[in-house]
């Protein structure tokens, strides 16, 4: 299957899709105001040898969204009746941003069900970005529409360099952002507002991969270390040139950091 089907998930519709027939599962969880289309850089890098497994966040892409506000639990327990459903008995969480908040819930929820936890590009707890901004965007969401932080996310997410030099890319982004439902982006605003687990991460006990661009200032370098120090088992890769969206703006520097890391804790069946 390499085509997005649709289940019903925790009440709601879940959109999925599943690529590659061996291997290892890989789960992969996208960012705020994206969808499973995010990944699409990865794809080539991964197909071979892993079964991958992405899905719409609740109220992104094509999965139907609740009313908000959402909890990272809740969004965690989503991804974990997908995996029943598809039959993944345990996989690699590979967490983007908010898909990183999740996985850190996820793996502290559901530890026999991780491989390993690979968090890029995300936090487990807020400086950058205090409660207060949260909430000015879900208010923006509301008022104007979530059309209106397109701009403000896209300047933050890449490089000049890397707008200037793919636009088309930077549009493919954008208009997933300004694609994403109301409900769903203020849900999620909630949601990753509250992530508070520095304080827990001693407790995951499976290798983790940190990743972080060099540029970020959502999620910068300082929060990757803080979750890189805390885990039990971590490494730590800074991508060179690359504001938020790593996967994105440099991704044969992060395609080659995940292959390095899944060949290193590769399980035996």
């Amino acid at each position: 299957m390499d085509y997005p089907v649709q289940t019903m998930i925790n009440g709601i519709n879940v959109n999925y899709s599943i690529t590659g027939d061996q291997g290892p599962w890989i789960v992969m969880s996208h960012s705020l105001g994206c969808d499973l289309a995010m990944w699409d850089r990865q794809l080539d890098a991964l197909q071979s040898e892993y079964r991958l497994l992405r899905y719409d966040t609740r109220g992104h892409g094509q999965s139907e969204g609740s009313e908000p506000p959402y909890t990272l639990e809740l969004l965690a327990d989503d991804a974990l009746a997908l995996m029943d459903h598809v039959g993944v008995d345990k996989a690699h969480w590979l967490g983007f941003s908010m898909g990183g908040m999740i996985g850190q819930v996820f793996a502290l929820k559901n530890p026999e069900r991780l491989h390993s936890l690979i968090l890029a590009d995300t936090t487990s707890e807020h400086t950058s970005t205090p409660h207060s901004m949260w909430a000015e965007r879900i208010r923006i969401a509301r008022e104007e529409g979530v059309q209106a932080l397109v701009g403000p996310a896209i300047g933050r997410w890449f490089t000049e360099r890397f707008r200037a030099e793919d636009p088309d890319e930077t549009r493919r982004i954008a208009t997933m952002i300004g694609d994403t439902s109301v409900n769903g982006w203020c849900g999620c605003c909630a949601a990753i507002a509250d992530v508070q687990t520095t304080n827990r991460l001693h407790e995951i006990a499976c290798p983790a991969l940190v990743i972080v661009g060099e540029y970020d200032i959502g999620t910068p370098l300082d929060a990757a270390l803080t979750i890189h120090r805390n885990l039990k088992e971590s490494t730590l890769v800074v991508i060179s040139d690359a504001a938020h969206m790593t996967c994105v703006e440099q991704p044969e520097q992060f395609n080659r950091a995940l292959k390095q890391f899944l060949s290193s804790v590769r399980p035996a069946n």
